[in-house]
């Protein structure tokens, strides 16, 4: 027989973890970050709210740790811990020498008495030692000494660590050894908890410690951090490689479902792109959208609308239809296309968050191809002193060359060229994002870079490679459009030179609204409603 029990629930009972909604909240720092281990600790140290439910990260747990230490600081002091102790020790040495005093020989006894260490754990140390040696005259005093000696591990300890916290102890109320000692022990394990928090050292944290320590809400957060940090690694988003946690081939996928996501999520309604069609393509019936036929439409009949329609005018049989009876279904015109992104990974991209948002597009318009239009060839270029072919699952973490730190863009359009060469299509094209002019090139196979002429001026030669450039890649049909990210006259005024020679558009726009413009153009240029 099954049997459900019921309890209250208290908030401390186990919560499931959406594996989605986890990788979303790492998806969110890894934006901000070309570090995949570094979004990870971003993720551990700040917690996340899941679904109505906090997960309480470490730097709060640490903050929490901190305070607890700062509220003992405050409280007590522990200036006089030791002042008990140390009466025992000045008592016991009174009677052994007031009874070396009665004996004859004393002398030698006397001054090594006299000269024991400052330190009180140091001076009970030697006195076991001297009283080892020549034994005592006072049997009651050696038997003080032996409970000293019982104590002095601890002693020691409370000792050094109130040569340790100098100046830390400010509270009125003085404590004993016995609190003394106590406090000690428990601002050493805090001490410890601090070292692990702050490293992020998880591993050697156990939930008994925390609640001993910070109560039932800290232990029950850590243990949530716990669950959602499994339930990260069980998702199968990551993956190990060489010793290292890298983005699995699921992983990289979400990234950039999650870029696209974001970005349509910022999109107005009144935000349209404005690009026409050149070439028709096969036409996709929409069964959700109708509309009036009107003279030229295709004839994508919806039969029921149109009968529907025709009762509303005049209900009763026979049916009698008249041409505004009709209603058609409407449909989009789909083009195939190839399109080449060129990504500027120049030094000058990692200002005022530039390569995070052109990043952050390129994963969205690889998303957005791969799950809406797959016939589509997409593929990435990134160029800085020279151009390379970024692959999907390097482009997470993907970041600007400060090594390389010249604009290539020759050597990209190059490359682009070569990749749309392998992948024939009647529509290609070529996006453009960077915030800089040329100031590299390639010259029969050897590179030359060159700094501009002035700060904010142009590097001539570059831009004439480049320009040539431009004009084969225009003989060859290839559109390319460019979306700057800074405005200054030398960058306007070399991109409308290529404009004027290729034909494409140039639009400047900043890194915020950079995946609105670039997204909704590529969308508009895919489409056209009939």
């Amino acid at each position: 027989m099954l049997i459900h029990r019921y309890t209250v629930w208290d908030g401390r009972q186990a919560v499931r973890f959406d594996a989605d909604e986890v990788f979303s909240k790492l998806g969110e720092h890894l934006s901000r970050t070309d570090d995949l281990q570094q979004a990870l600790d971003w993720l551990m140290r700040e917690g996340a709210d899941l679904g109505g439910e906090p997960v309480m990260g470490l730097d709060e747990l640490l903050d929490r740790v901190r305070r607890q230490m700062q509220e003992r600081y405050q409280d007590v002091n522990i200036d006089s811990a030791l002042e008990g102790k140390q009466r025992k020790l000045d008592e016991l040495l009174e009677l052994e020498q007031e009874a070396l005093g009665k004996g004859p020989d004393a002398a030698d006894a006397l001054r090594r008495l006299d000269q024991l260490p400052p330190g009180l754990a140091d001076a009970i140390a030697a006195l076991r030692q001297l009283a080892t040696e020549q034994g005592f005259r006072e049997s009651i005093a050696e038997a003080e000494l032996d409970h000293l000696v019982e104590d002095l591990a601890d002693i020691r300890d409370l000792e050094n660590f109130q040569q340790r916290s100098r100046g830390l102890f400010q509270g009125q109320r003085s404590l004993g050894y016995e609190e003394a000692l106590e406090l000690m022990r428990e601002l050493e394990r805090l001490g410890k908890l601090e070292q692990d928090l702050a490293s992020g050292n998880m591993a050697s944290i156990t939930l008994e410690e925390l609640r001993q320590l910070l109560g039932d809400e800290a232990a029950d957060g850590f243990e949530r951090l716990q669950r959602m940090m499994q339930v990260l690694r069980e998702s199968n988003y990551l993956s190990q490689r060489d010793g290292q946690t890298v983005l699995s081939p699921k992983g990289v996928r979400k990234i950039g479902q999650l870029a696209l996501r974001d970005i349509y999520q910022g999109l107005r309604r009144d935000r349209e792109g404005g690009h026409d069609l050149g070439r028709q393509g096969a036409v996709t019936v929409r069964p959700d959208a109708t509309k009036p036929y009107v003279y030229g439409d295709p004839m994508h009949l919806d039969l029921v609308g149109t009968l529907k329609q025709s009762l509303a005018r005049r209900a009763g049989a026979p049916l009698s239809l008249v041409p505004d009876d009709f209603r058609v279904h409407e449909a989009d015109a789909v083009t195939t296309a190839s399109t080449v992104l060129l990504l500027d990974m120049s030094w000058s991209m990692s200002w005022d968050g530039r390569f995070i948002a052109a990043k952050k597009v390129a994963l969205a318009m690889e998303s957005l191809i791969r799950s809406q239009y797959p016939r589509d060839y997409f593929a990435i270029v990134g160029f800085y002193t020279r151009a390379v072919e970024l692959k999907l699952r390097d482009l997470p973490e993907a970041t600007w060359n400060m090594g390389d730190p010249f604009t290539n863009l020759q050597d990209g359009l190059r490359l682009a060229t070569e990749l749309l060469s392998r992948r024939p299509a009647r529509n290609r094209h070529m996006i453009v994002i960077t915030d800089g002019q040329p100031t590299a090139y390639f010259q029969k196979g050897r590179l030359y870079c060159e700094w501009p002429l002035s700060f904010g001026g142009i590097s001539l030669r570059a831009a004439r490679e480049t320009l040539r450039e431009v004009e084969r890649v225009t003989r060859m049909g290839i559109v390319i459009n460019t979306f700057m990210l800074d405005d200054s006259p030398s960058l306007r005024a070399f991109v409308e030179r290529m404009t004027s020679i290729n034909r494409g558009r140039a639009l400047y726009t900043r890194p915020d609204t950079l995946g609105e413009y670039l997204l909704v153009d590529y969308i508009d240029r895919k489409r056209k409603r009939l």
